[in-house]
């Protein structure tokens, strides 16, 4: 069984970094993964993606500029760098993969096949 562990959420000041990580149980080499967010009572949204390679990312405008995806095939980890943090960024986030390629679902990372439990952000001015 294929398991997604997120860790590094905390709490923070607006303003501030995080960086999260996404441990997988199999080689991540050849899974396009990515994150994406949900708070309670407003609608999900798909972060960031990253392809197989690391060659090609997808942010939403919400995060371009602020947040960056990297990935470590040799330890099977992915990575949210968060940077400038705003309080719209409170949300529990969640580390997707897939063995299709990103192009393929166009930034819906909700629909990966594999997703982990969740990690928990809140940023508070």
């Amino acid at each position: 069984q294929v398991q997604l562990v997120e860790s590094g959420g905390d709490s923070v000041q607006a303003g501030g970094s995080l960086r999260l990580s996404c441990t997988a149980s199999i080689p991540t080499g050849g899974h396009c993964m990515g994150w994406f967010r949900q708070t309670p009572g407003k609608e999900r949204e798909d972060v960031a993606s990253i392809s197989s390679g690391g060659g090609a990312t997808y942010y939403a405008d919400s995060v371009k500029g602020r947040f960056t995806a990297s990935r470590d095939n040799a330890n099977n980890t992915l990575y949210l760098q968060m940077d400038s943090l705003k309080d719209e960024d409170t949300a529990m986030y969640y580390c997707a993969a897939q063995r299709l390629p990103c192009s393929l679902t166009l930034g819906r990372i909700h629909l990966y096949t594999y997703r982990g439990q969740g990690t928990q952000v809140t940023v508070s001015s």
